[in-house]
């Protein structure tokens, strides 16, 4: 299906890390108790959940909190700085937790260790910490652990090459009817302003047989959506129509809603839009940023599309599918954007109609090339401009909400409501999410759910009564 595979790392590597995880589990002293705290996107939530699935092969039990765990681990995210500082304060805070418990193992993991010269930034000021490692060698932390444990010393181990792909670790899902699943990992992009082909490393895709088999167990475990996962999902197989036929195959395994993401509109190609017209089990949303609306900054930010291009495609997706909801990531303040680029964008926005955007600040980010662009905006007007995004957005936002009042919607059910303990929420195949009167059993199953009124950002509905 795909010519773009990555080997995979091989059954005798994998088997010396379950030899480990099983001298782990033997050892005469271990950590009872583990609590993982995951910064940042999607696939480090999927890291996290093989992370746990490794501690729980090697006899842990997950904690209820940080406070109660003999070993915690930070999966960290660098995308942008504040993600940075806030995963150098929490670890920070455990310095003081670790003079109250002195055997507290406590682990740093993720994109953040993968910048040059953090891992050994790190290990210098902060000697607490026991493990470091990073993105490319997340199947050798059974290894790793146990060298902490016996050796009873600091371990220190980032990989500059991503090598393969590794197949059959163990996981601990976070949600019994939900699932994530990795197609791919890296990205070859290199925007200007982005750092994650230098920490995730070039795109190598999994085989499809895999991801297949994968996607079957799920079904057959009651799993009722799953999100596939790449930094850039529409270059799976190294691009062209390799992705569409992957999502085909899919559609034929039966679970009721496949969602992905992220896509990047350069690689959209016209076998993908069609999907959202004839695959019976794809949601009706797509997330694709934009980034900006202005073609001297799309050009800057290296992006290779236009926005009369991305107009295009969004045109193209509505004649397709017509209620399908689009989410898009905007970035305000990139170095050199004047008033007219920043018109540009809110232009686009209005013009896009965006169910729900993320917007940011530029980040500057060591290493990339917009970090050494000339930027001369003063911060208090790129918070005006944000401020107007964002309220442009949110009155988008509100029309698209309130469009879907009086209509009939299935509805997934996630949890209990964090508003109202009488309600449960869940998300319709666009990604809204519903508020409505029910109790526990609901979760995990659908619902047909009348939409009676639109918040803010959610909606809230009534199970249908007939």
């Amino acid at each position: 299906m795909q010519e773009d595979v990555r080997p995979l790392i091989t059954d005798r590597a994998l088997e010396v890390q379950r030899a480990y995880m099983r001298s782990v589990r033997k050892a005469n002293y271990r950590p009872q108790s583990y609590y993982i705290v995951t910064l940042g996107c999607q696939m480090n939530v999927r890291d996290s959940e093989t992370l746990a699935g490794m501690l729980e092969e090697m006899g842990y039990q997950r904690a209820a909190s940080r406070e109660q765990a003999d070993l915690i681990l930070y999966n960290t995210c660098c995308v942008r700085e504040n993600a940075e500082n806030r995963a150098l304060g929490n670890v920070i805070w455990l310095k003081e937790l670790k003079k109250l418990k002195p055997r507290l193992l406590i682990c740093v993991g993720g994109c953040m260790m993968q910048e040059k010269g953090m891992a050994e930034t790190l290990k210098r000021q902060y000697p607490f910490i026991d493990l470091i490692f990073g993105t490319h060698n997340l199947h050798r932390f059974p290894e790793l652990l146990f060298r902490v444990i016996h050796e009873e010393k600091q371990v220190c181990e980032v990989l500059d090459s991503e090598g393969g792909v590794a197949e059959g670790l163990p996981v601990r899902r976070t949600s019994p009817h939900m699932a994530f699943i990795n197609i791919m990992y890296g990205c070859n992009n290199f925007c200007s302003y982005c750092i994650v082909p230098y920490v995730r490393g070039r795109e190598r895709s999994r085989e499809p047989q895999r991801i297949l088999e994968e996607a079957r167990q799920l079904r057959d475990a009651g799993v009722q959506e799953i999100m596939l996962l790449g930094q850039n999902v529409n270059s799976y197989g190294g691009g062209g129509d390799a992705f569409a036929r992957l999502l085909t195959e899919l559609d034929k395994v039966g679970i009721p809603r496949i969602r992905f993401m992220t896509s990047h509109p350069k690689d959209l190609s016209d076998q993908l839009i069609d999907c959202f017209g004839r695959l019976e089990h794809l949601t009706g949303q797509l997330h694709l940023p934009v980034q900006s609306g202005s073609n001297r900054i799309l050009e800057l930010m290296n992006r290779h599309y236009t926005r009369e291009k991305y107009l295009g495609l969004v045109e193209k997706l509505r004649q397709v599918r017509p209620d399908v909801g689009l989410t898009s990531d905007i970035i305000v303040g990139f170095p050199g954007e004047t008033q007219a680029d920043f018109q540009d964008t809110l232009s686009l926005v209005e013009q896009a109609r965006f169910d729900a955007a993320f917007t940011f600040i530029f980040s500057p980010r060591a290493g990339t090339k917009a970090a050494s662009m000339a930027d001369d905006t003063p911060m208090e007007e790129k918070t005006r401009r944000i401020q107007r995004l964002i309220d442009l957005q949110q009155s988008l936002t509100q029309q698209a909400l309130e469009s879907q009042v009086g209509s009939r919607q299935q509805v997934l059910v996630e949890a209990v409501s964090t508003r109202d303990e009488g309600c449960v929420c869940g998300k319709t195949q666009r990604g809204h999410m519903v508020n409505f009167p029910g109790n526990t059993s609901l979760i995990g199953s659908f619902a047909e759910v009348d939409i009676l009124c639109a918040g803010r950002n959610t909606l809230r509905g009534q199970l249908c009564q007939n």
